[in-house]
């Protein structure tokens, strides 16, 4: 079972994960903590339940780094996770947000969006590109930045072209898309299920980095199944 810690300054309750697999992890230190796959490792910290105040926790503890949410959220859409990897006391490497709501086409819809610095390796475990036996890959492919990018978003206002990152190799069903790029010198992953919802960034998509948003996340509307990553 995942070890559970308070969230900090905000009284809710979080469980501590390994950002690269879900083995579960130990605290083995002062702050310090371990997967029996990965060895001593920057902890993934994932709300129990996302609500407002688990959300004001989690950028809390993020501080600077981004955390982007689709802007505005549609009718029905609703913040249904949340999650940041980085040591106890100390800057993030990773953050995580999922948004849910329906499609005509696609009916449920999950869209997962992560910020990561090189090398962290979540994003590729939130795509299903771990546990494939080949060589662990910590970040996205050549694909990036071969030819034009078929999507294109926009991070606060500037334009982001994103590459489609084969999961071809991946166990299980195909479940998702998977496209990544570059924004603010740190990777960009969008995760998409089912598979079918990519075409929904045909539109055009706006990303915003709400860790200095304030009050108006008041207004976000949080709940609906977590999904499984």
């Amino acid at each position: 079972m995942s070890s559970v810690e308070p969230g900090p300054g905000a009284g809710a309750e979080v469980r501590v994960e390994c950002p690269r697999c879900p083995a579960p992890v130990a605290e083995v230190g002062d702050g310090t903590w371990s997967c029996p796959e990965h060895g001593v490792i920057e902890p993934l910290w994932r709300p129990l339940t996302p609500s407002y105040e688990s959300f004001a926790g989690h950028l809390r503890r993020v501080g600077a780094f981004p955390t982007y949410l689709p802007w505005p959220l549609g009718p029905g859409w609703t913040v249904s996770d949340f999650a940041a990897v980085g040591p106890t006391d100390g800057p993030a490497s990773a953050t995580l947000t999922c948004v849910s709501g329906a499609s005509q086409l696609d009916g449920p819809v999950d869209v997962m969006v992560i910020s990561e610095e090189p090398g962290t390796g979540f994003g590729a475990r939130v795509a299903g590109l771990t546990g494939n036996g080949e060589a662990e890959r910590l970040d996205p492919g050549l694909e990036i930045g071969d030819g034009p990018p078929p999507v294109r978003v926009r991070v606060d206002q500037h334009p982001v072209g994103l590459w489609s990152v084969s999961i071809s190799s991946s166990p299980g069903d195909w479940d998702r898309s998977v496209v990544a790029g570059e924004a603010g010198g740190r990777w960009l992953w969008l995760v998409l299920r089912p598979a079918s919802a990519i075409l929904l960034l045909r539109d055009d998509w706006i990303l915003r980095d709400v860790s200095a948003t304030g009050p108006q996340l008041v207004a976000l509307p949080f709940g609906g199944a977590p999904p499984a990553w």
